[in-house]
Parts: C-alpha cells; sequence; structure tokens
C-alpha cells in the first residue's frame, strides 16, 4: 500500500520525514484519533479521516480511538468563533456508546483500540494540571485564528477552553501514541500533543491532518454542531437526497473525499445523482441505492409520494399544523409556519394556505410538508 495511499488527501505531514521515520521502528504503530461525543452519529465528513486510520490498520498498525468523553464536557474550540455549548454529562456518556460502535463498520472491531479518556483525565490532580500547562503559554494560544479573532473582537473566551488543547495533548502521553491524525482544524492541538509528549520524555507523536470535507451548505466544514452534515447511519433516502442539495461547486471534492475517485465529465445533476448513488451504495448496499433514487425521484423529481406514509392520530376536530409538523418532524413551530406561508405544505397536492384546519378535512390525505417529508392524518 506505502505512505501514498496513508497520506491520500493530507495536507499537513509533521515534521514532513516523520512517517517514513516512524515506519523504519519495524513495528505496530499506534495511530491515535480523537473522537467528539457531542452527537451519536459519525458523518461523511469523519469517514474521510477513519478510511485513512483504516489504511493504517491494513498495514498491520493499531487504530487508537480516543472517546473525548471528559474534553467534551470542556468543549473543542477548534474553528468556532464562540464558546461550544457543553451537553450534559448522560447525553454525552450514551452519544460516545453509539458512536463508538459506528466506527466498526470501517473499522475491523478486533484489531482496533477505543479508549475513554475521562479514563486518566478523571484522575489528574491540582499540581498535575499545573505541570501539563507548563508546556505551553497564553501567548501562543492567542496565536491560534479562532481565540485570536475572538480575542480582536472582545469577546469572552473562557479557561476552560484553553484547557482543551493541554487535554487533548496528554491524550497522546496516556496511550503512547506514535502518530495523530486529524482534519486540518485540528492541526494546533496534534502539534501540542507533540509538545506535551516531549516535555513528559516520550518520543513526539507524527502529526497527520486531512482535508475538511465541506457540509451540504458547500460553504463551512461538515459538522454536526452546524447541522449540514449526512451521517454514515442515514436512511439511503435520506442520504440520497440530502447529497443532491449539494451546491455544484462541491461536486469535485466530495467525488474526491467520500468515493476518492475523479467526478465524471458532463451534466452536473448526472454528476451528482452519480456521487449520491456511490455514497448510498457504499453505506448500504445497491439494492439500497436504486430504491433511494427511485425514491429521489417520484419524491422530488415528480413531486409524488413515497409508498410508505407515516400516519399520525388526531382525536382533536381542529389540527394545528405548525405544531403537528413540529412533533412529527422536528424544527419550530415558527418554521413550520413560514413553510406553510411559503405554499411549503401541500394536501394531496394542493397547497394549505392555513395554520388550523378542520380534521376531517384532511384525513386519509398525504401531507407533504417541505421536498421529502410526507405524513397521513388519521381521524382518531
Amino acid at each position: 500500500m506505502g505512505i501514498a495511499e496513508l497520506t491520500r488527501n493530507a495536507v499537513d505531514v509533521k515534521p514532513e520525514d516523520g512517517l517514513e521515520e516512524k515506519l523504519k521502528l519495524g513495528r505496530p504503530l499506534r495511530v491515535k484519533l480523537g473522537i467528539d461525543p457531542t452527537a451519536p452519529d459519525i458523518h461523511l465528513g469523519f469517514a474521510v479521516v477513519l478510511r485513512r486510520l483504516r489504511a493504517f490498520q491494513d498495514e498491520s498498525h493499531v487504530p487508537v480511538l480516543i472517546v473525548g468523553d471528559y474534553t467534551a464536557r470542556i468543549g473543542d474550540p477548534s474553528g468556532r468563533s464562540r464558546e461550544r455549548q457543553v451537553l450534559p454529562d448522560e447525553v454525552l456518556d450514551e452519544n460516545a456508546k453509539l458512536f463508538a460502535e459506528q466506527v466498526y463498520r470501517i473499522l475491523d472491531r478486533e484489531k482496533t483500540e477505543i479508549r475513554f479518556n475521562g479514563e486518566w483525565l478523571g484522575k489528574l490532580d491540582y499540581a498535575e494540571l499545573v505541570r501539563l500547562t507548563r508546556t505551553g503559554t497564553v501567548a501562543r494560544l492567542l496565536e491560534r485564528n479562532d481565540f485570536a479573532e475572538r480575542f480582536q473582537r472582545g469577546e469572552p473566551i473562557s479557561v476552560s477552553e484553553l484547557l482543551y488543547p493541554f487535554a487533548q495533548g496528554y491524550d497522546s502521553v496516556a496511550i503512547e501514541a506514535d502518530i495523530e491524525v486529524g482534519g486540518t482544524d485540528q492541526l494546533y492541538n496534534l502539534l501540542m500533543g507533540r509538545d506535551v509528549m516531549a516535555h513528559y520524555g516520550l518520543e513526539p507523536q507524527v502529526a497527520i491532518t486531512y482535508e475538511l470535507l465541506v457540509g451540504t451548505d458547500g460553504v463551512k466544514k461538515m459538522s454536526k454542531s452546524e447541522g449540514n452534515y449526512i451521517g454514515v447511519d442515514e436512511p439511503p433516502e435520506e442520504q440520497f437526497g440530502k447529497v443532491m442539495s449539494i451546491p455544484d461547486g462541491a461536486l469535485e471534492q466530495w467525488w474526491r473525499l467520500c468515493l476518492e475517485r475523479d467526478p465524471p465529465e458532463g451534466d452536473p445533476m448526472e454528476s451528482k445523482l452519480a456521487l449520491a448513488r456511490g455514497i448510498v451504495a457504499m453505506w448500504h448496499g445497491e439494492e439500497a441505492a436504486q430504491g433511494a433514487e427511485e425514491h429521489f425521484t417520484r419524491v422530488v423529481r415528480e413531486g409524488g409520494a413515497p409508498d410508505e406514509v407515516p400516519e399520525v392520530a388526531s382525536s382533536d376536530s381542529v389540527v394545528h399544523l405548525p405544531t403537528l409538523l413540529a412533533e412529527t418532524f422536528g424544527q419550530s413551530t415558527s418554521h413550520w409556519r413560514r413553510v406553510i406561508d411559503q405554499g411549503g405544505v401541500k394536501a394531496d397536492g394542493q397547497a394549505i394556505t392555513s395554520y388550523d384546519v378542520e380534521t376531517d378535512s384532511v384525513a386519509g390525505a398525504v401531507i407533504q410538508a417541505g421536498k421529502r417529508q410526507f405524513l397521513r392524518i388519521r381521524a382518531a
């Protein structure tokens, strides 16, 4: 396979000859990747890095996944313009378990090591924390673009955020990492890991960053917290529809990072259809990809309804649609009021113009809410 496959889509390898030197050690290398458990599913962008980790695994190296159950309680500030909101402990713990299970769709379960960094970070006392923070300075931390921009704008930066790179670096000490991989937004944290390892008398890890996949908006990096992502476990129809929503300008990168192929020449719509088929087939199989395309053609391109439409029972004589749609599909009631105002909610193809409708008038009709969401109201 060689270095070319291990560094496919890599942007940084620090130091430049570091990977070659590590490979010369002639033993399985410990390749670290941090996991953020703030949401329970792996998205296509994170899968790009996981597939490089699988390439290392196929060369007999050991992927070590660090589930950041403890650091998530701080919140990684990388690439963010504001402080990340921290979720409750019980939500983080449940997400971490679900997330860890999903990686086995890419990695070999028997040859993967998964660790939760609360195992060692939870035991740090004050003296050890002081020792750890001596590996960096506030001046250097403020060199980071995300911190520097917020500092310049006079926006608050919490002390806990400043501790995050130290904590991630200590993870590398705890598992004695040879290599750490991540997206380009993680370069600072990965290099901090090198400094922390040297401070503790260990051979510093090699830092490798890979290109970040832009989200479905085609602008920001794919991120769970931004909501512009496609989860690898999402239903085939959802995956297909979301891929079809990306702007044409993102096609080349999505082909290269998601399918590791060059995009076909010609019509962008045909390229996008082929991309959607390929992504769904990768995660759900060829048959599911074919079904998802048929669903997309029938529901989105031809304006029809899917074969199966969920039913919602109503015992009230009048249905307040914004509330019903919010409870069924998520989003806020104000969001659904806007969709209704724009003619985006229909009963058997006819736009509904009122927020309140008589149950009998829509009972049995197929209600389309937006482009891809449907339900049928049944009088209870």
